[in-house]
């Protein structure tokens, strides 16, 4: 995985800001376009608000699991995404722009994992370290390594992310498919 110093996610959370920012009409920043940006990449971008009590909430998060486009592309459309088209949210307004901070997660590419039970799959997964893909049949879903902060137990973990897939925390088939990634993440200043 490529490793982008922090003047580069300083750039990257930049952008996706800019791109929610020109959904609302304001004039784009005159921010640089360095070449690594048309290399292909996934990126997930995630938007939190403070809450009740000061802590960070969730307002989107939108991402691809794997690079199909070009970096800069993928992080603006997944931040417009993310702002507009979470369908866990209603689409963000202008006003709430100034009080939301933007992350940026870069994906590695998936690798499969191979196990031969719920246990040995927990066993080797890496608290704080893995990103996790969940499939069996149509039901799919992630969890961003970020998520390890909130749920630090494997079988807390996979049993929310089986959750997010449509299943019962307690499912298991020997057919369904776990894949592991890992992200470099950047988060803006607190606003």
């Amino acid at each position: 995985m490529n490793s982008h110093t922090p003047e580069q996610g300083r750039l990257l959370t930049a952008l996706a800001r800019n791109a929610i920012a020109h959904e609302f009409g304001e004039p784009a920043a005159d921010l640089p376009h360095p070449d690594w940006l048309d290399e292909p990449g996934a990126v997930f971008v995630t938007l939190t608000q403070k809450g009740e009590g000061g802590q960070s909430e969730l307002r989107g998060c939108i991402g691809s699991l794997e690079a199909h486009r070009a970096l800069i592309d993928d992080l603006q459309a997944n931040a417009r995404a993310a702002a507009f088209k979470d369908p866990r949210f209603p689409p963000m307004s202008r006003d709430e722009l100034p009080g939301t901070r933007v992350e940026v997660s870069i994906l590695s590419s998936a690798e499969p994992m191979r196990f031969t039970s719920e246990a040995d799959a927990l066993a080797q997964l890496r608290p704080g370290i893995d990103g996790v893909i969940f499939e069996h049949g149509w039901h799919r879903a992630t969890f961003l390594p970020q998520v390890w902060e909130q749920l630090p137990e494997a079988r807390q973990f996979m049993a929310n992310l089986k959750r997010k897939a449509g299943l019962a925390a307690d499912f298991w088939a020997d057919d369904l498919r776990l894949s592991r990634y890992q992200v470099e993440k950047f988060k803006e200043k607190e606003r």
